[in-house]
C-alpha cells in the first residue's frame, strides 16, 4: 500500500502524489520554446518531485511507439544534476565533478531507454575534460553533434550549492550560449533552488541573469488536495468527510508537505478504523498535533524566523496592520522571509503569512513561555477557576471568559510592559492567546487560528463539545475600521454557520476608550471589546525597562 510522503521527493510507486498535469505541461511548453527557466522556492514545496516528473515525461517522450535502437524517435535528451554537495568545492574540482556527473547521467538515460551511446559519443566523452567555464561552453557545443536530432535539456537542482567563486562565470556562460541563438546546446535549462540569483550574488558583482524565464510552482489547489486524498480512499476504501478536505486546504493553504503530514497523521497515527470515515473530530486531533508537535517543516519554520531579531518585528507588523506591509523583494528582510517560505505576496501586493498553521506557530515562537502574569488570569489565582466558564449544559460562557480577560488587563496595569521579549503592539494578542490556550488545555478543547493569514485581523477558533467559538482580534485603527470589523466578523460567522462571535480590539492610544457592547450585525450576535493597553507606567512608578 502506498503512503503519504513527507521526507524528500515522492514517487507514484511508493506514495500518493499530485499529478501536477497542468504545471508539467506549462514547463514542457517552455522547454519546447528553448527557454532557460528558473524556479526559486522554499524547501519542502515539491520542487524536486515536480521536476523529476517533468523530466520523466521528457525522457519517455513518444517511447511507447519508439524502437529501442532508434534514438531519433526521442525529441529530447534530458538530464538532471544536483549541486547540493558542491558549495565548498574549489572551482577546478567543481568542473571536474560536474563533468563526471554529466557523463553518468548521459549513460543512465541511454540505459533507461534500452539503448547505448554511439562509439563516437563514448570516445568524445572519454577525450574531454572540463577545467573551467570555457571548456564547458566548448563541451556543450560539441555534444550537440552526437545527440542530434535530439535536443539536450539540462535541469540543475539545488543550484544554491554552486561554489560562490564559480557562480558568475557559470551564469555568464549559460547566457552566452542562450543569446547565440538556436540551435543551441543546452536547448533548454532549468535552474532550481531556494535562493534566487540576486540572493546568491553576495558581492553584487554579477549583472542580472536577464535571460531567465521565471517559473512558479504554486501550492496545491483544493482540487489537487481532493485528488491526493481521493487516491487513498480509492485504494483503502476509507473516505474523508468533505469538510475535512476543505479544512486541510484552508489550514495549510495547500503547502505540499503540510498537506501530506496532515494526511499522514489522519491515516496512520490516529489509528482510525479503516471501516470508519475520517471526520472533523479526527481533523481536530491531527490539527492539534500540527499546531503543537514537531516535524521537519515546522522546525525549519521556527529555526528560520529566529535567525534575525528583525524578523519578529516585521512579522508582527504584518499581523497587526490592516493596511498591510508592502511585499518588497528589494528589502532584505522581506526577501529572506519569502525565501524561507514564511510569507508570500498577497493578491493586493502586500505580505501575508503563508498559512494559518504557520501564523499560529509564529505566535507561539515569539510568545514567552512564561509571561509572569499567569497567576493574575483569575482573581482567585487558581487555574481551576476556569471551569466556572463552562455552563451546566456543557457550553462555553465566552462572554464571561472574555470579560475576565478584560478585567485581567486592568488588574495587571503597567505590568503588561514587563512581559519579556514581546513587541508592544503585539503584547495584547500574546496575552489573549496565552490566556485562551491555558483555558482550552484545562477543558480538553482545541484552539487554532483561521484565515486570513495576517493583515491586521486574527481569528481564534475554539472547539469544545463539537461547538465552534470564534474570537476575532485587531489593533485599534480608528472608528471606521472598528465598525467595519464587526461586519467582517459577521460575514465570517455566517460562512462558518455560527450565530455568535466575539470581537476584541486592543487600543494602544494614549487616551483609549474602553468599551463593551453587544449588537446584532446582519442578523448575528457580535460582542465587541475595546481593551486599552498601557503604553507607559504611571509617572510615580519607575519604568521597568529604564537603566539605573
Amino acid at each position: 500500500m502506498r503512503r503519504f510522503g513527507t521526507q524528500g521527493p515522492v514517487n507514484p510507486q511508493e506514495h500518493y502524489i499530485v499529478a501536477r498535469t497542468e504545471e508539467i505541461a506549462d514547463f514542457i511548453e517552455r522547454v519546447e520554446e528553448g527557454k532557460y527557466v528558473v524556479l526559486f522556492a522554499p524547501r519542502q514545496t515539491g520542487k524536486t518531485t515536480f521536476f523529476q516528473a517533468a523530466l520523466e515525461t521528457l525522457a519517455v517522450g513518444n517511447a511507447a511507439t519508439a524502437q529501442a535502437e532508434s534514438a531519433s524517435k526521442f525529441t529530447y535528451f534530458p538530464i538532471q544534476l544536483n549541486f547540493d554537495v558542491y558549495k565548498n568545492t574549489a572551482v577546478a574540482d567543481f568542473y571536474a565533478n560536474l563533468y563526471q556527473d554529466i557523463c553518468e547521467e548521459i549513460e543512465s538515460l541511454f540505459q533507461r531507454r534500452g539503448g547505448s551511446p554511439s562509439e563516437a559519443l563514448i570516445q568524445f566523452l572519454a577525450d574531454t575534460k572540463l577545467t573551467d567555464h570555457h571548456a564547458m561552453r566548448r563541451f556543450f557545443r560539441n555534444l550537440a553533434r552526437f545527440l542530434t536530432p535530439q535536443k539536450f535539456v539540462l535541469v540543475i537542482d539545488e543550484f544554491d550549492g554552486i561554489p560562490p567563486a564559480a557562480l558568475s562565470d557559470f551564469l555568464h556562460t549559460l547566457r552566452h550560449i542562450y543569446i547565440a541563438g538556436k540551435p543551441r546546446c543546452p536547448h533548454s535549462v532549468g535552474i532550481i533552488g531556494v535562493k534566487s540569483i540576486a540572493q546568491l550574488n553576495y558581492d553584487r558583482s554579477i549583472s542580472p541573469f536577464n535571460i531567465q524565464d521565471e517559473f512558479q510552482l504554486p501550492n496545491f489547489t483544493l482540487e489537487q488536495v481532493q485528488e491526493l486524498l481521493g487516491q487513498y480512499t480509492e485504494e483503502v476504501g476509507q473516505p474523508f468527510v468533505p469538510e475535512v478536505i476543505v479544512s486541510i486546504h484552508k489550514q495549510t493553504a495547500g503547502q505540499p508537505v503540510l498537506v501530506n503530514r496532515f494526511a499522514q497523521i489522519l491515516t496512520e497515527e490516529l489509528e482510525v478504523p479503516k471501516t470508519e470515515p475520517i471526520t472533523m473530530a479526527h481533523f481536530s486531533e491531527a490539527h492539534t498535533e500540527l499546531l503543537h508537535g514537531q516535524n521537519t517543516n515546522i522546525e525549519h519554520l521556527t529555526t528560520n524566523i529566529r535567525r534575525n531579531p528583525r524578523f519578529e518585528s516585521v512579522l508582527m507588523r504584518i499581523m497587526a496592520r490592516d493596511e498591510g506591509v508592502d511585499f518588497n523583494m528589494d528589502d532584505d528582510i522581506i526577501s529572506e522571509l519569502a525565501m524561507y517560505g514564511v510569507i508570500r505576496r498577497a493578491t493586493d501586493g502586500m505580505c501575508e503569512i503563508l498559512n494559518p498553521i504557520y501564523l499560529y506557530r509564529i505566535m507561539r515562537t515569539f510568545k514567552p513561555t512564561v509571561n509572569g502574569l499567569e497567576h493574575e488570569y483569575l482573581s482567585g489565582g487558581s487555574s481551576e477557576d476556569f471551569l466556572k466558564y463552562i455552563t451546566p449544559t456543557g457550553q462555553l460562557d465566552m462572554a464571561a471568559l472574555l470579560d475576565n480577560f478584560r478585567d485581567f488587563i486592568v488588574r495587571v496595569g503597567f505590568q503588561i510592559l514587563q512581559v519579556p521579549d514581546t513587541p508592544q503592539e503585539s503584547v495584547g494578542r500574546h496575552l489573549l492567546l496565552a490566556y485562551l490556550d491555558q483555558f482550552v488545555k484545562l477543558i480538553d478543547g482545541f484552539m487554532h487560528i483561521e484565515v486570513p493569514t495576517g493583515r491586521g485581523r486574527m481569528d481564534i477558533i475554539i472547539i469544545h463539545n463539537r461547538q465552534k467559538y470564534i474570537v476575532e482580534t485587531k489593533i485599534w485603527r480608528g472608528d471606521n475600521r472598528y465598525q467595519a470589523g464587526k461586519k467582517q466578523l459577521a460575514a465570517y460567522l455566517s460562512s462558518e454557520g455560527v450565530t455568535e462571535g466575539y470581537y476584541v480590539v486592543f487600543d494602544h492610544r494614549q487616551d483609549p476608550e474602553p468599551r463593551v457592547e453587544t449588537e446584532t450585525v446582519e442578523g448575528l450576535t457580535v460582542r465587541s471589546y475595546i481593551i486599552p493597553v498601557m503604553q507607559e507606567p504611571p509617572s510615580n512608578i519607575p519604568d521597568p525597562h529604564s537603566r539605573r
